[in-house]
């Protein structure tokens, strides 16, 4: 029997990816996967999780991306990079890419530079879509902007929003799940199985932060069985 499950920000955990998908989901063709985004940045290994989400494409595995903040600094300090080519320094993008994970991320490629990323990788990053609508639920990897009249033609918010309330009138009466913020294994296993208090499912754990108690995993939830799993992280 075919499973969904809607995984969040990777952070450039490529061996918490593989354990979490091959080991603990033991996912098939059958399956339907869900990225929510920021697949890159502050873990070591950015490259390695873009190659391993580009395999399952080749191998027809059935994948859907959405873009994340990350993605999006990414793409905006290669192009900046390439128009600034013959100019020198560095220009606002990539300090603002830097300031979040730029530096890891240009490690795993083996390159010093935002252009120096190879356009495949960049052309992926842009294929990714801003937002998933299900039957029950709007997967998008930040949230919403509720402020104007139609919500799905703010793309930005989407992928940066921090603060929303939803209005269900404008989702065609769906819940939004999202990662984005990392927030405690507790809370968020909370809003799981009190789903019908709140407007929203919060999936994303911080992957990259080890360090902090009720943090440190890299999620996967089943939106038809309201399931969860939760790996720890493999790769810091």
């Amino acid at each position: 029997m075919s499973k969904s499950w809607i995984i969040p920000d990777i952070h450039g955990c490529a061996k918490t990816l593989k354990v979490l998908l091959e080991n603990m989901l033991m996912v098939t063709k059958h399956d339907q996967l869900y990225f929510l985004g920021d697949y890159i940045d502050r873990g070591p290994d950015s490259k390695g999780v873009i190659d391993y989400l580009m395999h399952l494409q080749k191998e027809e595995y059935e994948v859907h991306f959405i873009k994340g903040n990350h993605e999006d600094m990414c793409v905006k300090a290669y192009e900046a990079d390439q128009k600034r080519l013959f100019f020198g320094g560095k220009h606002q993008e990539q300090k603002d890419w830097e300031a979040v994970g730029a530096k890891e991320t240009l490690k795993s490629f083996g390159v010093k530079h935002p252009r120096e990323i190879p356009k495949e990788y960049i052309d992926w990053m842009n294929a990714c879509v801003p937002y998933i609508e299900l039957e029950d639920y709007i997967l998008v990897h930040a949230g919403m902007n509720f402020d104007i009249k139609d919500p799905f033609e703010d793309t930005k918010s989407m992928m940066w929003t921090r603060h929303f309330k939803v209005d269900y009138r404008r989702t065609h009466g769906k819940k939004i799940i999202h990662g984005h913020i990392p927030i405690d294994y507790t809370f968020m296993s909370t809003v799981i199985e009190e789903n019908e208090n709140y407007d929203f499912i919060a999936l994303d754990n911080g992957v990259y932060e080890t360090n902090e108690p009720g943090m440190g995993n890299l999620m996967a939830f089943n939106p038809d069985t309201m399931e969860i799993i939760a790996q720890s992280n493999m790769d810091m």
